[in-house]
């Protein structure tokens, strides 16, 4: 009976969370059906090029004619290894989104290099700040004055993500997966809260003319780890969030697609969240273009899936219907431009990915079908996806 009654409590506790900083939606639900372009400005520099019916092709206005409503797009703090994904160059992403007709999803790392569910390095700036409430007005202070600039120049993000897989601990010393340390959930909770409250802070100060307040997401790695961190999460007080992201790849994930239908369906009963999986990919073939390794191999294949361009087709349609089925609210793939070019990224010449993107090497960079799943069959041709940009509203 004790621990009914403590499990009862835990649920009131989780929805007065989630529903004291969520937006209430007016009317229909949003659902969010998009691509993360963190690459394309860099490609291009690079002599990237992508083609539909052998034309090459300018791939923002070309996902919004394919559905997409929303690019995602990252930001690191200060990363000197590379001239990419700093304020200069998320600001020229977002103007290209939205004069496309797309709204954006700003993906804030909070380091200078990659974070994700085996690293949370802080960044090099912060790294002497021991105070926990200092470095929760840093964090605070950054994420604010980031959206700001991104208003001043009236390219202000409708979505915005406080971390990106943040499964361990934000801001950490280490590689979390190695050292294991127990999460800090005091420390955590602050910094969380303190991004989150920055999103809603400057989505009231801005003055770029009928905006709305940014919503804001937080983003952990592989469906196994959502309702165990979002537990601990409301139980430290983490306040304030929007949406919950789920990032699911299957080389990565314990999970089935069915056990992520069933996260999902228990995250939207449990949290007062939309909640989308925002990030994932499949390859069309474990063939390569480069010398440069495949990060998605055989080991990466769901079976009833083969790698191949309707294998990729089917899984991300399916993906889809099963986020809709479990009251889900959209699905973006990472990089689905990531092609391979002459330039060299720290793991070799040519793209780590370009057997996972949503064009084909071996036919000069041509569209594939699974760019469907933007538009999947349910969706009456040519309809407004919900949440789409009017083009030319900024």
């Amino acid at each position: 009976m004790q621990r009914c009654t403590s499990r009862i409590a835990w649920l009131a506790a989780a929805w007065l969370a989630a529903t004291a900083g969520a937006h209430a939606a007016a009317g229909e639900r949003p659902f969010y059906l998009g691509a993360d372009l963190s690459y394309v400005n860099e490609l291009e520099d690079c002599g990237g090029r992508w083609r539909e019916h052998g034309r090459r092709v300018d791939v923002f206005p070309l996902f919004h004619a394919h559905g997409a409503n929303v690019v995602r797009v990252r930001i690191w703090n200060d990363a000197t290894w590379t001239k990419y994904s700093n304020l200069a160059d998320v600001l020229k992403t977002i103007r290209r989104a939205h004069a496309a007709g797309m709204q954006v999803l700003l993906d804030f790392h909070y380091s200078d290099d990659w974070a994700d569910g085996d690293h949370q390095v802080i960044p090099a700036a912060w790294a002497a700040i021991t105070d926990r409430d200092a470095l929760a007005e840093a964090l605070h202070r950054y994420t604010y004055d980031t959206l700001m600039a991104l208003d001043r120049a009236g390219q202000m993000p409708e979505l915005v993500q406080v971390g990106n897989e943040t499964n361990g601990e934000l801001l950490g010393q280490a590689n979390w997966v190695k050292d294991r340390r127990p999460i800090d959930w005091q420390r955590n909770a602050a910094l969380f809260n303190a991004g989150l409250r920055a999103v809603h802070d400057a989505g009231r100060d801005a003055h770029t003319p009928g905006h709305p307040v940014p919503r804001a997401m937080i983003h952990i790695a592989q469906p196994e780890n959502l309702l165990p961190w979002f537990e601990a999460a409301t139980r430290a007080g983490v306040t304030g969030y929007d949406l919950i992201g789920i990032s699911y790849y299957a080389k990565w994930s314990r999970y089935t697609l069915a056990q992520l239908g069933e996260t999902i369906r228990a995250l939207r009963a449990t949290y007062a969240a939309d909640v989308v999986v925002v990030e994932t990919a499949y390859p069309f073939t474990l063939e390569g273009a480069d010398a440069s390794p495949n990060l998605l191999g055989a080991d990466s294949l769901i079976p009833g899936y083969p790698a191949t361009p309707e294998g990729q087709r089917r899984y991300l349609l399916d993906l889809v219907q099963l986020v809709r089925d479990n009251d889900g609210s959209g699905v973006v793939y990472w990089e689905p431009d990531w092609i391979s070019t002459r330039c060299r990224t720290r793991w070799g010449q040519g793209s780590n990915w370009e057997n996972a993107a949503l064009f084909d090497f071996a036919n000069g960079n041509e569209l594939l079908p699974g760019v469907d799943f933007l538009r999947p069959p349910d969706r009456p041709s040519g309809s407004r996806p919900s949440g789409s940009r009017p083009s030319g509203s900024r």
